[in-house]
């Protein structure tokens, strides 16, 4: 048994929904952002880092992991599941993994600040992130023009990349003229169990996503 501790945003909706492909029991924890819930000493023995999402490995003598990538990481080698054995494989997996970790979801995480957040208007910063946002996007439509899923079939990286760029309108950022983009995110968004992990904690809309994602960015 996994328990979950999460919310409502992209990085929490990584390890929701890889938990429902791989079908592992699991038990969710919902920490209330409103409660600083992230930073009560319980939860900073599981993660120092006062962040969501962490996890604990009930069947593995209560092992914690924290940092979503490397949630990701952990229980697809846990299960052999959405990351290749062979060295090529894994590498490709990690290299897109790491694209979205250091790249799509700092950026456009601070396109959400400034655009939606900031108590001054700075259009040099509003307009820095969500054009860098939108470069990656271009980054990601090229490589998806090349192959149906981020590292040729799906996994992990495209787990991780998804719920942030299904978070697009509510940054700021257009995916018009995308359209392998486009295609990945219809795909994706008609897997069941993507369906399903978007669901946990509870039902959400774009907009309360990415507020909790821009939540955490700022406690």
């Amino acid at each position: 048994m996994i328990d979950l501790y999460t919310a409502a945003t992209p990085n929490g909706h990584k390890v929701s929904i890889l938990l429902e492909e791989l079908g592992l029991p699991y038990e969710v924890h919902a920490l209330s952002f409103d409660k600083k819930e992230q930073k009560a000493p319980a939860f900073l023995k599981i993660n120092p880092n006062g962040r969501i999402p962490a996890i604990v490995d009930r069947d593995n003598g209560d092992f914690p992991v924290f940092e979503s990538g490397a949630i990701l990481v952990y229980l697809a080698e846990r299960t052999g599941q959405l990351l290749p054995a062979d060295p090529k494989g894994r590498s490709l997996v990690m290299q897109w993994l790491m694209f979205q970790m250091g790249g799509v979801g700092p950026m456009q995480g601070q396109a959400n600040v400034f655009f939606r957040y900031f108590p001054e208007k700075l259009q040099g910063a509003i307009d820095r992130y969500q054009h860098e946002t939108r470069r990656l996007y271009e980054v990601l439509d090229s490589r998806l023009q090349q192959a149906e899923y981020l590292a040729g079939d799906y996994s992990i990286a495209d787990i991780a990349t998804f719920p942030w760029v299904r978070g697009h309108e509510w940054s700021g950022v257009s995916v018009q003229g995308l359209p392998a983009l486009q295609r990945w995110m219809a795909a994706l968004e008609a897997r069941p169990a993507v369906q399903r992990g978007l669901q946990v904690p509870q039902r959400s809309d774009d907009a309360s996503v990415v507020k909790g994602a821009q939540a955490m960015l700022i406690r």
